[in-house]
C-alpha cells in the first residue's frame, strides 16, 4: 500500500512556521496561563462562581480575564475575618 501525502504545501508552511516560532507559541502560552490563573484566583477569592466558570471555560488569549482583573473585580474588595 503506497502511504499517501495529505499535507498540502499550505500545510507544511503552516508547520514550519509553527516549528521554527516554538518559543513565541510558548511565550504566549505561559502568558495566558499566568493570567487565567490570577483572574480565577481572584475570582475565588471574591467569591464569584459566575465568573470563575465563565473564567474557567471560555478560552479568550487573556483577554476576558484582564477586563475581570482591570474593571470588574476592583469593584470588589476581599473582606478578611479574623477568628
Amino acid at each position: 500500500m503506497q502511504f499517501m501525502n495529505i499535507f498540502t504545501p499550505q500545510d507544511l508552511e503552516v508547520l514550519t512556521f509553527i516549528k521554527s516560532n516554538a518559543w513565541l507559541f510558548a511565550l504566549i502560552g505561559i502568558y495566558v496561563t499566568a493570567v487565567k490563573g490570577f483572574a480565577l484566583w481572584r475570582a475565588a477569592q471574591l467569591a464569584q462562581k459566575k465568573w470563575f466558570i465563565a473564567l474557567l471555560i471560555i478560552n479568550t488569549f487573556g483577554i476576558l480575564e484582564l477586563v475581570y482583573l482591570f474593571f470588574i473585580s476592583k469593584k470588589y474588595s476581599v473582606e478578611i475575618k479574623k477568628v
